[in-house]
Formats: structure tokens, C-alpha cells, sequence
């Protein structure tokens, strides 16, 4: 289908008229919508896996693994929390109120929301935003991206055979599209990708003042900090799985890590075993490992490789009709040079040498950077890590473990900054698609005349000691 901005309006028109109806409000009937959507997903799910595959050469383990299977735990974890969560809180409204005692705060729904989703993990990052719209009570349109064409077919196949268009619609289309659909009204606006996009996606809702909740990656890319007391073996088994998983095209993934140099040898060593023992030692030609997403993006991957060609310890090869570049490690690299300062999204792995007596020193050159959506730290100096946890800005991360926090049910996820705004999953994901309404309850009862004038004279004496008393 051929979308102008006009078509778009009036897909916008119909939703926004549906939304007024009052019949996304319910939570009883969100609920049945998001069981609905969860049926649908476990029914669809093997089209889901192979159209993963086609895309970007995902195996059903890992499209079950990072896309499928965490979509159902999230719908889960919404149904079994959304009575709790939508529930209107009562406060009592104070002495300076009264006799109007009680207020209430709703949480309403924005109304017609926009969802921009990425092609890196194109199944999981449009179905769980849309189900955390959905718990909200918005109508939700889809903009997917055009990189992930086999998953935008199936997903606007899907969309559209289980819910009306008035309801979850999904638009297909390049970046011309996506600038139409960027220049309707919207009430609410999340978007997923790169911060050179967000900003753009800012600019544009920033003409009607919508709110938006942005899930970036990070402009100089998320660090992994390995001291020299940290276990190298069990550090290495997790970085090599991480950093195969859908060939680094993730958003949390570690885009360089910072080795104490007493100890990078024998680390490299680790990480080289690890990754034969999971992929092999050509892991461009297995058919378990994935591929890069366009032809761009393998040219981007394979020039920069090349710059540091000299420096590549591990991998280095690709095979160019499949779009597979096998994960590469690239030591030792200064952490002033090109490649650590931007997100790499990509195999490729600099490995970036320090003194571990000077770990506090490190740890200050990554902060002046732009936050970073992850940050992984492996050592046995728990005390150390914790404060670096507790004084550093970023997303989410883990100490001695990579990624699994996003598995936690209960907990939020996004940036700061240039790695994002806003936070979702879960309860997070029902008060980001929310805004709080506070209502008093007025009384028409033994109203004190203590607001109304006359300010002055003995009336505004005993107003004024009423007035102290009431806000101490």
C-alpha cells in the first residue's frame, strides 16, 4: 500500500475518534485485548521465528530466545499487574482543603499513540511497546521499519487480522513514511533506534508539544570493564555469547571493553576459546550465526575492520552474498581513537588496555562521555562495583553478568540522554503510556470563607494564624 500524508491523517482521524468512545478505557476489556494479543503471538510464533530468519539469519533458538519468548512473559507480567496498576490512588486532601477531604489520582490513558520500532529485534520491539500501549488504554499506529521487511509483513499481516485499524493499526514504509507519520498529532510518541534519529523524532513532536519516550542506543556505546581479579574464564563465556547474539545488533550489547592490561593477554585468550567452543572458528559460515541487515550495513562493518586491520587478533573475515561477518577483536586500541567513540552495532570488538590501579580514572573518561544504555563490570571487588554503579549514568547493566537484567520482571528499562528517555516493561510501561490526573472531590458543606477576601483587618489576623496552623 502507497501512504500520503493524507491517508495517514485519516487513519490518525479514525483512531482518535475511537479513542473518544470511551471503550479503550475498561481495564477489564485491556485485558482482553492483551490476551487476545498473547494468543495470537504463541500461534503466530513460528512465523514470527522464520520470518526473523529471513531477515537477519536468526536460528528459532535465538528468535524464540531474544524476541518471542520474552514477549509472552512481558503480556504476562501486564495482565497478572494492570488492576493493580490502572487502580485510581486515594490521598486525603489536607486541613487547608477542607471540607473537600478526598482526591483521587487517575491514570489516563495519552490517547493516539505512535510507536517507531527498530529492525534490530523487530518482533519484540513492536509487540512489547504496542502491549504496554494497550495496558495504558491507547490506540497504538506501528510504524516498522522497512530494513526488516519479512517481519513488517507478517507483523502487518498480523495486526491487522487480529485487532480493526481504528484500534492497532501497523504502516509500513521508508523514512519518507515515517516523516509523514511524524507530522501528524499524536499524543504520545515512542520511538526506538539510534540518537541521531531521536533527535529528529523530538524535534518533530516538539511542534505539538507531545511527549515522547525515546529507547536509544547510545551515542559512544556501552562499555564492559574487566579488572584484573575478575574471574577471566566465566567473563569471557558470557561476553562471547552476548557478542554473537544477533551479530552485536543490539542496543544493550558491549561495544568495546576495557581490560586491565596485567591481565588482557590471558582474557583474549579466554574470549578466543569461547567463541570457537560456541560458534566455531568460522563463524561467517555457520548457518546458526547471524547476519548483518543490509548490504550498508556489512560495507560498514567490513571499512572499519579494514582500518585496523593490523590490529585484529580474532575474526576479521566475512562473506560478502550472506551478509555474515564473523565477531572480531580488535587490541590493543586507545580509548581516544575513532572506533570507541561511537556506537558500533556491528561484530567488531576493541579491546581497550588500562592500568587497573587507575580503574577510578577510567571509569571518569567513560563518564564525561554521552550515558550509555548498558554497562557490564566484571571483577570480585563487589564494593568497588557498586559504587561505580551507584555514581555512573546509564541505562541498566549487570555486575559479573551481561544483558539478563532485562529479563527481570519488575524493573524498568531505558537511558539517559543520548541513550534514551522515559522507561518501559511492565508496570514502567503502563505509566509511560499514562499521565496521572489528580481530581478533588469538592463539598458544597461547612466551607470556610478562610480563602475568600477581605485579607485585612481581624479577619486577616485570624486568617493568617488559621493559615500557619493548618501548613505546619
Amino acid at each position: 500500500m502507497s501512504y500520503t500524508e493524507e491517508s495517514i491523517r485519516k487513519i490518525v482521524e479514525a483512531q482518535r475518534s475511537f479513542f473518544r468512545t470511551g471503550e479503550t478505557l475498561p481495564v477489564k476489556w485491556r485485558i482482553a485485548q492483551l490476551k487476545k494479543l498473547k494468543a495470537a503471538v504463541i500461534a503466530h510464533a513460528d512465523e514470527f521465528e522464520k520470518a526473523l530468519a529471513q531477515d537477519l539469519g536468526r536460528s528459532q533458538v535465538e528468535a524464540y530466545l531474544c524476541d518471542v519468548g520474552p514477549i509472552i512473559t512481558e503480556i504476562n507480567e501486564i495482565i497478572g499487574g494492570l488492576r493493580r496498576w490502572a487502580r485510581p490512588e486515594i490521598h486525603f486532601s489536607g486541613l487547608m482543603c477542607f471540607p473537600s477531604i478526598i482526591t483521587k489520582v487517575y491514570k489516563m490513558p495519552y490517547g493516539v499513540s505512535l510507536v517507531i520500532s527498530p529492525f534490530n529485534f523487530p518482533i519484540l520491539l513492536t509487540i512489547g511497546v504496542v502491549a504496554a500501549a494497550m495496558c495504558g488504554g491507547n490506540t497504538v499506529v506501528i510504524k516498522s521499519s522497512s530494513k526488516s521487511a519479512a517481519c513488517t509483513a507478517v507483523l502487518k499481516k498480523f495486526f491487522a487480522e487480529l485487532f480493526p485499524p481504528q484500534y492497532v493499526t501497523l504502516i509500513d514504509g521508508g523514512h519518507d513514511v515515517a516523516d509523514m507519520c511524524l507530522a501528524q498529532r499524536w499524543d504520545k510518541i515512542f520511538y526506538t533506534g539510534s540518537p541521531a534519529v531521536g533527535k529528529h523524532v523530538l524535534a518533530e513532536a516538539a511542534k505539538n508539544l507531545t511527549p515522547v519516550a525515546l529507547e536509544l542506543g547510545g551515542e559512544t556505546g556501552n562499555w564492559c570493564v574487566v579488572r584484573k581479579d575478575a574471574d577471566l574464564k566465566d567473563a569471557a563465556r558470557k561476553i562471547a555469547f552476548f557478542k554473537l547474539t544477533n551479530a552485536g545488533q543490539i542496543c544493550i550489547n558491549i561495544n568495546q571493553i576495557a581490560v586491565a592490561e596485567e591481565v588482557a593477554e590471558a582474557f583474549i585468550a579466554e574470549l578466543k576459546a569461547a567463541l570457537v567452543n560456541q560458534i566455531g572458528e568460522h563463524a561467517e559460515t555457520n548457518e546458526e550465526y547471524p547476519r548483518l541487515i543490509t548490504d550498508a550495513a556489512y560495507e560498514k562493518c567490513a571499512k572499519l575492520a579494514g582500518e585496523y586491520k593490523e590490529r585484529i587478533v580474532f575474526g576479521g573475515n566475512g562473506v560478502k552474498e550472506t551478509l555474515k561477518y564473523a565477531p572480531t577483536i580488535i587490541y590493543p586500541v586507545d580509548i581516544n581513537e575513532p572506533i570507541v567513540q561511537h556506537e558500533l552495532f556491528c561484530p567488531l570488538l576493541p579491546i581497550v588496555p588500562y592500568k587497573d590501579a587507575e580503574a577510578d580514572l577510567l571509569m571518569d573518561v567513560i563518564a564525561e562521555r554521552e550515558h550509555p544504555l548498558a554497562m557490564y563490570l566484571f571483577t570480585k571487588d563487589i564494593k568497588w562495583a557498586k559504587r561505580v554503579m551507584q555514581t555512573q549514568q546509564f541505562g541498566g547493566g549487570c555486575i559479573n553478568e551481561v544483558c539478563i537484567h532485562m529479563m527481570v520482571k519488575g524493573v524498568p528499562f531505558n537511558g539517559t540522554g543520548h541513550s534514551g528517555m522515559g522507561a518501559y516493561h511492565g508496570e514502567w510501561g503502563f505509566r509511560e503510556f499514562t499521565h496521572p490526573q489528580t481530581v478533588l472531590r469538592g463539598s458544597t458543606w461547612f466551607n470556610l470563607p478562610l480563602r475568600e477576601h477581605p485579607y485585612g483587618g481581624k479577619a486577616g489576623e485570624l486568617k493568617m494564624k488559621l493559615l500557619r496552623l493548618f501548613e505546619r
